[in-house]
């Protein structure tokens, strides 16, 4: 009587290897450069040349006509030394900050109970990404007709919101901008966060269950560090989203009261299309490039996401 051989772990390994080396060998493996040619020919025309021009035109002084003149630093000096461009960073940096701290739970918790098997939990998820779908001008032009202070709702319950109008203070504008963009924007990190939350692996919570966990237990011990890949992804995206706000500023507040809401992407926009000044405005944008750069480089080295390796969320 005869008995098959079990494969041993060498043997294992060195037919991986042979499968590999046969691969590469044969040229079928990894995607060659030209795969991803047409996608960095794209990426260069409409990203990198665009930002290029913006470098330049930072260091001249251009009013839309005629020839760019070369101003050296003094766009940049003039930018440090303007009251109204700190200000409209340290608000950016406010309603990037703001709109993080609010989306993000929300976002986790409507997400890992999208990827459950609730009743009507289908219904209810495709009413809740209807945002999602609507242009920024569509939603900003709603809301701003909701929250009208003449005709809106607070117009009609002052004893709720004061005398009516949101839009009259500084609190009440930023208050409006977060709400609105969270309105908009959730369902979409809802979307990262449902499908993390159903890749992972049900055999932990199973586990779980077994040791005596219970359901928060379980979503802070087990869901939450599976997540960890998928946060730090959407909390980026919140990020390089809130630091270059435009449209919602624009129709809601227009930067005011005053220059309370002006945001530094708003008065980049004021800058070039307002005083015609687009060489202090290349500057500016130039600016919110690098501060974007910097802060997502921040947020991937103090996450550890950058040492990441595994292809499984939170490894």
């Amino acid at each position: 009587m005869t008995t098959a051989a079990v494969p041993t772990v060498d043997s294992t390994e060195k037919s991986v290897r042979r499968g590999r080396s046969h691969r590469t060998a044969t040229g079928v493996g990894r995607p060659g450069f030209a795969w991803a040619a047409p996608a960095a020919v794209f990426f260069g025309l409409f990203a990198l040349v665009p930002l290029l021009l913006v470098v330049v035109l930072s260091f001249t002084r251009w009013n839309g006509l005629g020839s760019p003149e070369f101003a050296g630093l003094d766009n940049w000096s003039r930018l440090l030394d303007d009251p109204v461009m700190v200000k409209s960073l340290w608000l950016s940096l406010l309603l990037t900050v703001l709109g993080v701290v609010v989306q993000t739970p929300i976002s986790i918790l409507l997400g890992v109970w999208a990827a459950g098997p609730q009743r009507n939990r289908a219904v209810l998820s495709a009413i809740y990404f209807v945002p999602l779908l609507l242009s920024i001008t569509a939603v900003s032009v709603l809301w701003r007709a909701v929250l009208d202070p003449n005709f809106g709702v607070p117009a009609q319950a002052k004893w709720l919101f004061g005398d009516g109008n949101l839009f009259g203070m500084q609190a009440g504008a930023v208050g409006v901008l977060v709400f609105v963009s969270t309105w908009q924007f959730t369902p979409l990190h809802t979307l990262i966060y449902q499908g993390a939350a159903r890749a992972v692996p049900h055999v932990l919570y199973q586990a779980a269950q077994i040791d005596g966990a219970g359901t928060v237990r379980q979503f802070f011990h087990i869901t939450l560090p599976q997540l960890r890949n998928s946060i730090v992804t959407s909390m980026i995206l919140m990020v390089v989203g809130g630091l270059t706000t435009f449209d919602t500023v624009l129709i809601l507040t227009q930067g005011g009261p005053g220059t309370d809401t002006t945001n530094s992407a708003y008065y980049m926009y004021q800058k070039a299309f307002k005083s015609f000044d687009f060489g202090e405005a290349s500057a500016i944008a130039l600016l919110l490039v690098l501060v974007a750069t910097l802060v997502s480089l921040v947020m991937v080295r103090l996450t550890g996401y950058d040492k990441m390796r595994s292809t499984m969320e939170g490894v």
